[in-house]
């Protein structure tokens, strides 16, 4: 099975890429967009004979131990 994982810098965090690309859209006319966060997508295959429980233990405990910062990430599991 396929699993998405969205990874993005907490709300309270300053996010310098985010605010960059807002400044390069708005110079290309596009004003409309804002409060823009840049965050990064990390896509892996489980064996489908795992159970449910089973797949988001092993996706948290990955997330906590490797993926994701939780100081200042925060994760998402998208499917």
């Amino acid at each position: 099975m396929r699993i998405k994982i969205l990874i993005r810098l907490k709300s309270q965090i300053l996010e310098p890429q985010g605010k960059v690309i807002e400044q390069a859209l708005n110079n290309l006319g596009f004003n409309e967009f804002n409060n823009i966060r840049q965050g990064k997508l990390i896509e892996l295959d489980l064996p489908d004979n795992l159970s449910k429980e089973e797949k988001g233990q092993k996706i948290d405990s990955a997330c906590k131990k490797l993926l994701v910062n939780d100081i200042i990430e925060e994760y998402e599991v998208l499917g």
